[in-house]
């Protein structure tokens, strides 16, 4: 997918993370792994990541990578990498049933839209907002029903000003709606992911995210 800016003019394109990308998900991350050396693993193995080596959280996210299916998207700016965000089934993600942030509402089978990182010199450009719509985009490609995403609403009193797992503004303007709350700041809020009216819900050649 490509996003255009209000010019007209291409302004990043947005890929699925396969093994070949790696090169390109380690310079975004850096030296710091994301958001404290998370490396994207804390919604798997919960506060654990942090009290092991980065280096290991590194490890076990490439073997994700490597292993496949996709665990989310990157975007690019012509060649750079900008940004990134996690699209998985909600089963993968063992920390949110076992934490308090994200509460299970429902037996529904979705998929979560879960954290997000945005290189610094890019953020407030949209760049996740991109990623939310091409997360749309590809769930319904796929044949996935239900979209989930544990966003921060920052309008709330005393909300946390870490939005790792994006902004609740960000995803209703992507269409989602508020489905539960963890006060005071914390939204869980779902999408119902329909076919294009053609029907035709088959990514091109290559679309990385399966059928869940």
């Amino acid at each position: 997918m490509t996003a255009m800016a209000s010019d007209g003019s291409s302004a990043m394109h947005i890929r699925p993370v396969t093994p070949d990308l790696w090169p390109s998900l380690e310079d975004l991350f850096g030296r710091q792994g994301a958001s404290s050396g998370c490396w994207c693993m804390y919604w798997r193995i919960g506060p654990a990541y942090s009290r092991r080596p980065r280096s290991e959280n590194r490890d076990a996210f490439r073997a994700l990578v490597e292993e496949g299916p996709p665990p989310g998207l990157i975007a690019f700016s012509g060649d750079r990498p900008v940004g990134w965000c996690q699209l998985t089934p909600r089963t993968d993600l063992l920390w949110l049933d076992r934490g308090p942030r994200a509460p299970r509402i429902d037996d529904t089978p979705v998929w979560s839209i879960s954290c997000f990182y945005v290189r610094g010199s890019h953020r407030r450009q949209g760049v996740a907002l991109a990623l939310i719509q091409e997360a749309v985009r590809v769930a319904r490609r796929r044949g996935i029903a239900v979209l989930e995403a544990y966003p921060i609403d920052l309008d709330a009193p005393r909300g946390t000003t870490n939005p790792f797992t994006g902004m609740a503004s960000s995803f209703r303007k992507a269409g989602f709606v508020e489905v539960g709350r963890q006060p005071p700041a914390r939204v869980i809020m779902r999408l119902d992911v329909s076919p294009p009216d053609d029907g035709d819900i088959s990514g091109p050649k290559g679309e990385a995210i399966p059928r869940g």
